[in-house]
């Protein structure tokens, strides 16, 4: 979870480290730190806090010079967040320094086995036990730092995305990667290392994403050199040409990244199905499938595997493909599904799901998935993350880059992506007409101007949010298709404003959550005409007789709702299946306003990290 910066070539690295570590803030930000190489001399800053105050003190303590420099911004693990426990870490010699991306599992044993042997440790981190354990194999076995590097990983258990560097061999950084994110941008007589892409684009367009298990010496006047940790095997490198772009991560002049990326979902949605649905043609084309269509026409039923807001996104799907496929769903926690013993085989097809593609338990559960001969099929944002590769085949959502830690538009490209395979599948099993199909793409394909439209409420939703910014609790109904979207409402608003939420459907409230009602619950209702309507106008009814302030998303031109509700936004008319992309939005927009009006910090809310990349 956390983010790694490296830089090695014949330019100042500070400003490089620095401006590459606030692009991967997203990642972590309860400490940080630099190392930078002058040609003599290996300084270390690092503090407790943002990039911000990390930028502060190396300026204030002159810290700055050197063409080679690793940097780290952590979300914490193992050690509370302090300046001791913060990244980079010295070997006990102050020869090596290291950043790590990950957790050491065993590395307790291996702390007390130094210990024994005369290593003393600063922090409670595992990070400083795998560099005195490399310095320990250099010494030890007298290797090079590659070399020591390898045997050293071979020695431990868990996930790792680590930077290493030797000030006795100051030409080169030594990498590697086991479960957590590793790109290495190729520039002219110069390196770059990142957990993603995003801070080396305006420097170099060529990158080779590590694969697990495997490790690369980044060398001065050298080709990066690539191998297998495990057994030495040397492995050629693929160097693929990067597609986002300087301005895809930088706010546009939008206050925050998460409004950008609330305001970006039309055009995104677009770039989704661009290519891909051809309304004219009646065509829904997918590579990813049509190559392997039928692995899905003969599945006996669908996994969806995937986490937090990915996981509401697959609910949505489970929904659209039972209704359009006539398939059964099971959507499953990652983190529950690699533990629990899931039966599984070989007539099952697995939908893993995830933004970044790197998502730790998601990963758990597609590797799983294939022991057990499952056909494994991904939806995740990020080109050549490790979902991408792992699975069988696959589907980018092309969101382009989400630096709001917060999702908003991977939630409504995922569904997009989710729907144009629900779509493909019911028209190859024969489960839809040729002109329900039609009629299909061409509501799919309008969804991008009415989200437009339902962005224009956002002074209306300010009003709103402004009304119940000071409430205690929140309870978010829907029905049907939408029931998920009230789970994915409830989990924004309490992600970024720290505000008690619950998503329930609109039927189970009268089973326990009505207890909680009165004057000074706020009630978000789901209650667009499509669906069970007049069941959902039943509920708010029984909310309202116990005196519940009602905020109700309905259908332009509602009237029964709007006479009922204390506050209605509204979004535009489309099919059922559709409405989670409209109803979405002003949920969006509503967790977004209450948070900045009680002054929080919506691109990075405390405790949370945008890619979960650890247990």
């Amino acid at each position: 979870m956390c983010g790694i910066v490296g830089y090695i070539g014949h330019r100042d690295a500070y400003p490089i480290v620095l401006k590459g570590l606030q692009r991967l803030e997203y990642r972590g930000y309860d400490s940080a730190g630099i190392a930078l190489y002058d040609g003599a001399n290996l300084n270390v800053c690092k503090t407790k806090g943002k990039v911000l105050d990390l930028k502060n003190k190396m300026e204030a303590e002159n810290i700055t010079e050197g063409n080679i420099g690793i940097g780290h911004t952590r979300w914490a693990t193992h050690g509370v967040p302090n300046d001791v426990n913060s990244h980079p870490h010295y070997s006990n010699s102050g020869d090596i320094v290291i950043i790590h991306n990950g957790i050491i599992e065993n590395y307790a044993s291996l702390k007390q086995e130094l210990t024994s042997r005369g290593y003393t440790f600063e922090s409670d981190t595992d990070t400083e036990v795998l560099v005195n354990l490399i310095e320990d194999v250099k010494k030890k076995e007298n290797v090079k730092l590659g070399k020591a590097v390898q045997i050293a990983l071979n020695q431990t258990i868990g996930a790792y995305a680590i930077a290493v560097f030797d000030r006795n061999k100051p030409d080169e950084i030594i990498v590697a990667r086991l479960g957590s994110p590793l790109a290495i941008g190729v520039g002219e007589d110069e390196f770059f290392i990142a957990s993603d892409a995003s801070p080396f684009i305006e420097f170099t367009k060529s990158a080779i994403y590590l694969e697990d298990g495997e490790m690369a010496i980044v060398r001065l006047g050298r080709e990066v050199r690539v191998r297998k940790i495990q057994d030495d095997t040397m492995v050629v490198p693929y160097v693929q040409e990067l597609q986002m772009n300087l301005e895809q991560i930088e706010k546009g002049g939008y206050e925050h990244f998460m409004l950008k990326e609330i305001y970006e979902q039309p055009s995104a949605i677009v770039d989704t199905y661009r290519g891909r649905m051809l309304v004219d043609k009646g065509i829904v084309r997918m590579a990813g499938m049509d190559d392997n269509i039928e692995k899905f026409t003969n599945a006996k039923r669908i996994l969806i595997v995937a986490c937090g807001t990915s996981w509401h996104a697959g609910l949505v799907a489970e929904y659209i493909f039972e209704d359009f496929a006539r398939v059964p769903v099971e959507v499953e926690y990652a983190s529950e599904f690699r533990y629990r013993n899931p039966i599984i085989d070989e007539n099952d097809v697995v939908i893993a799901i995830s933004q970044s593609g790197e998502t730790a338990d998601t990963m758990a559960a597609i590797k799983l998935a294939k022991s057990k001969g499952a056909f494994v099929f991904g939806v995740c944002n990020v080109v050549g993350s490790s979902i991408s590769r792992e699975t069988h085949a696959g589907a980018y959502t092309h969101a382009g880059p989400e630096i709001g830690v917060a999702s908003t538009k991977a939630f409504t490209t995922q569904i997009t992506v989710l729907s144009l395979m629900a779509l493909k599948l019911a028209k190859a099993k024969g489960n839809m007409s040729h002109a329900d199909f039609h009629y299909h793409l061409q509501e799919l394909d309008l969804i991008p101007k009415k989200i437009k439209k339902a962005l224009e409420s956002n002074e209306h939703i300010k009003v709103v949010a402004k009304k119940y910014m000071n409430a205690a609790n929140f309870l978010y109904l829907g029905r049907g298709f939408n029931f998920p979207v009230a789970l994915e409402g409830a989990l924004k608003l309490k992600e970024i404003s720290y505000i008690h939420a619950e998503g329930y459907p609109a039927a189970e409230m009268k089973h326990g959550p009505i207890a909680l009602i009165d004057e000074n619950m706020p009630v978000v209702v789901i209650a667009t005409k499509k669906g069970h309507y007049e069941k959902v106008v039943s509920n708010i009814q029984e909310i309202k007789s116990r005196d519940a302030r009602i905020i109700g998303i309905v259908t332009e031109g509602d009237k029964d709702v709007r006479s009922m509700a204390d506050y209605v936004i509204e979004v535009p008319d489309t099919i059922e299946a559709f409405t989670p992309l409209l109803t979405t939005i002003p949920l969006q927009l509503l967790s977004y306003h209450v948070a900045v009006m009680l002054g929080k910090n919506v691109d990075q809310p405390r405790n949370l990290a945008k890619s979960v990349t650890v247990e």
